[in-house]
């Protein structure tokens, strides 16, 4: 049987640094990986950012598209069957920050993904400086995604105070409200810099499992709730880009905005990634890109960014 790990978390918590991060370390194992990405949203970009650690012993497969849930199952499941051929130790999973993780759960136990594989662990990464004004949807899917977790591992806990951290923490126990579950999960909680976790802690997430959780669902129509929209090979600056995506997140004409992403190429040749959230704004040289940027939030009012950016280029 392979070992699947699911690496959750809601949208910009940073699942795909840290699957880099995983995915090294269990390859200087001597494991053979696969990394199944689902990215919500997005064509591919997630998957530009993982180039770094493929090769012969770790190797990647993309769900990628802001398509509906039962769409999405059908993608991951096909994408399964076919990696179960490929003599992998162990495969990693990025099942989207927006889909209830329950169905994942139902699509590995479905034929022939039984035979095949068995769950190992789940490790849900939580941003220290979440955003703490969710809507009911993402608070559950928050919620619902820590329960099910082995590991809850903070991101960008060197960046807050520790009562920021403190406060992130109670909103996210808080969380478990909309569940109605009667009792908090005893997981493995890990709040230190991500270069500073050891072997010790890389065993401990692989010792990790899950929690089989019992809460109330709760029932939201992801299709209305979650957009995307594509903006597409746009002539931007680096600093106009940092400027009109912090302008696009802060106003409520846009809609609810989660996240930005994408690559951007300069006027010199050269490519940028851009990462940007309510908390931070990552923008980073890379060598390629595909020049695309996703906005992705609730009720996104396209006309309202296009007032930023203008309509997407062919």
């Amino acid at each position: 049987m392979i070992q699947i790990d699911l690496i959750t978390g809601f949208l910009g918590s940073g699942k795909t640094t840290f699957i880099r991060k995983y995915a090294k370390y269990l390859i200087d194992q001597g494991l053979n990986i696969g990394i199944l990405e689902n990215d919500f949203g997005a064509v591919n970009v997630d998957a530009m950012l993982l180039q770094d650690i493929l090769g012969d012993n770790c190797t990647l497969e993309m769900v990628a598209g802001g398509c509906d849930a039962d769409c999405h199952r059908r993608r991951f499941k096909t994408k399964l069957i076919a990696m179960g051929m490929c003599g992998y130790d162990r495969v990693l999973v990025e099942p989207s920050g927006i889909f209830d993780m329950d169905e994942f759960f139902d699509a590995l136990h479905e034929d022939p993904l039984d035979r095949w594989y068995t769950i190992g662990n789940v490790i849900t990464i939580i941003d220290a400086t979440l955003e703490q004004n969710l809507s009911e949807a993402s608070r559950y899917l928050l919620a619902s995604q820590v329960a099910q977790a082995g590991t809850v591992l903070y991101s960008h806990s060197q960046e807050v105070t520790p009562e920021q951290l403190t406060s992130t923490k109670d909103y996210v126990k808080q969380s478990f409200d909309i569940l109605h579950s009667k009792s908090t999960p005893k997981q493995i909680v890990l709040e230190k810099d991500w270069k500073d976790l050891t072997d010790e802690d890389y065993k401990a997430i692989l010792s990790s499992g899950y929690q089989d959780a019992n809460y109330t669902k709760l029932w939201f129509d992801d299709k209305q709730t979650y957009d995307s929209l594509y903006f597409m090979n746009m002539d931007f600056t680096e600093d106009f880009l940092k400027e009109s995506c912090q302008k696009i997140l802060l106003d409520p004409a846009c809609g609810k905005v989660f996240r930005i992403k994408g690559f951007q190429k300069l006027a010199d040749g050269s490519w940028i990634s851009i990462n940007v959230t309510h908390q931070k704004t990552e923008i980073e040289p890379i060598p390629n890109g595909q020049a695309i940027l996703i906005v992705i939030g609730e009720g996104l009012n396209q006309e309202a960014i296009e007032g930023y950016w203008g309509k997407s280029k062919p």
